[in-house]
């Protein structure tokens, strides 16, 4: 029965993983675009130059801020109740912070030549990281989170799946001095997995 209401959480969780990835990945993509094709005139016999500015030229920290919504996709897979909340308000302040480095861009767009497109797409993808980050930090701690194996285990406890020394475990049922005897049969050079 508990299963029933844990679907739309992870649905959800789902949603807003892929939409934080989405998002960083086009504002990243976007932001290593030419964004700026400046042409300088130069004397008559010399062709005229031409310079490109990448996004990331052009704004520097674009770049990495992107790649830091991208981890933080990951983060919401590794992290659970408040943690994942705190995430989530990252993720609005990195959104944030990319799509207005997308609408300086547009604004500071000078030159002969423009790529208006690539500044406009990674406002747009700052905006997906913004509407990920805000669902995250309203729901996300109601979202499942990763299984107990990938917990790190208490000190003096046997670690998730793991049976106690001198146990084995076979068809669900914990047999005790199967484990002696395969680390036996190891010391001797024998492959107990060989029977």
């Amino acid at each position: 029965m508990s299963a029933r209401p844990a679907q739309p959480a992870r649905r959800q969780l789902t949603y807003a993983v892929l939409l934080c990835l989405a998002g960083a990945g086009l504002a990243l993509y976007a932001a290593t675009r030419t964004w700026s094709v400046e042409i300088t005139v130069r004397a008559t016999p010399l062709p005229p130059k031409t310079a490109t500015h990448t996004g990331g030229d052009l704004l520097p920290w674009l770049p990495a801020l992107a790649l830091v919504g991208l981890a933080a996709a990951g983060a919401l897979l590794a992290t659970r109740g408040t943690g994942r909340r705190l995430v989530g308000g990252l993720m609005v302040l990195v959104g944030l912070g990319v799509a207005a480095g997308g609408a300086n861009g547009l604004a500071g767009l000078e030159g002969d030549q423009t790529k208006v497109v690539w500044a406009v797409l990674c406002g747009l993808g700052g905006l997906l990281v913004v509407a990920a980050g805000l669902v995250t930090a309203a729901r996300g701690h109601t979202w499942p989170a990763m299984g107990a194996r990938y917990d790190r285990p208490r000190p003096g406890t046997p670690g998730p799946g793991h049976a106690p020394a001198g146990t084995a475990v076979e068809g669900g049922r914990v047999e005790a001095g199967r484990t002696v005897a395969a680390w036996e049969a190891l010391d001797r050079g024998e492959d107990p997995t060989v029977n």
